[in-house]
């Protein structure tokens, strides 16, 4: 059982995991999945190389309850009383789905703390998402919590999924059904509330690394797609034998080439 350090933070308690040396490496999980990127603090490619820190944000697993409204201007400051906290200055951004859209927003409103920027298949809305999606939300206000997860999941990460995260991460499934409110009830109306174009793309200035999954749904590869016209300056990294899933498809393809692009992109870098 990994044991979790706290930070006091803006009146709560946030859980977090810190591990290694080297420039700092945020993780912000997705709604759905808060322990998503527990199983890249074993990759002995980052581990070795870099300071990896992931943390549940208000409302998620241990960490205290969300009060008030969710926005990802708000999920930014937090994340930046977060390094206060910890006496950190600047660290490179990894996001998942809706969490890379909230990286986006920490990038445009924190310009010198964010670093670099990983970007999984941001949540793009311009793109639709899939039918399942909409069905989900609409299964929550029922109050099927139950089906409103396994709906999302099947939609958006495909038929595998439950299968691929109870292999990757005991107790995910259940760890998203207790986290369904904070996600389904502010996460996900958050995510329709929020804008990201070419205006705001023109303001992100740091490297970004744009990540699809090769096998992932049509949707995402639009989605890739119009993250690069948006960000000419980005890098496009197809992560084989992986879908919307990514990491944990194909975990050590992935820490590679993360690896690969914050090394380039460190804080030494030319």
């Amino acid at each position: 059982m990994i044991v979790m350090n706290r930070a006091r933070v803006n009146g709560g308690e946030l859980d977090y995991e810190l591990r290694g040396d080297g420039d700092l490496v945020v993780f912000v999980h997705h709604g759905a999945g808060a322990d998503w990127f527990q199983p890249l603090f074993s990759e002995p490619i980052l581990i070795d190389r870099f300071r990896l820190l992931r943390y549940h944000r208000p409302g998620y697993a241990g960490s205290s309850p969300l009060v008030g409204e969710l926005s990802f201007a708000r999920e930014a400051a937090t994340f930046h009383e977060l390094m206060r906290y910890l006496g950190e200055r600047r660290a490179h951004v990894v996001g998942h789905s809706a969490s890379a859209c909230i990286a986006l927003q920490m990038a445009l409103d924190l310009p010198g703390c964010v670093h670099s920027l990983t970007l999984m298949e941001p949540a793009l809305l311009a793109v639709p998402s899939p039918p399942e999606v909409p069905q989900a939300l609409g299964l929550y206000q029922a109050g099927d919590r139950a089906g409103a997860v396994e709906t999302f999941l099947r939609g958006t990460c495909g038929p595998q999924a439950r299968a691929v995260l109870e292999d990757t991460i005991p107790g995910a499934m259940n760890r998203a059904l207790a986290d369904s409110g904070t996600f389904f009830g502010h996460e996900l109306p958050a995510l329709r509330q929020w804008s990201f174009g070419p205006a705001e793309a023109r303001r992100t200035t740091q490297p970004v690394l744009a990540v699809l999954g090769e096998a992932s749904d049509s949707r995402f590869h639009e989605r890739h797609q119009l993250l690069l016209s948006w960000l000419p300056h980005a890098e496009s990294f197809v992560l084989p034998s992986a879908g919307h899933l990514l990491h944990l498809e194909n975990q050590s393809g992935f820490a590679n080439g993360l690896a690969d692009f914050l090394t380039r992109h460190g804080s030494g870098a030319a």
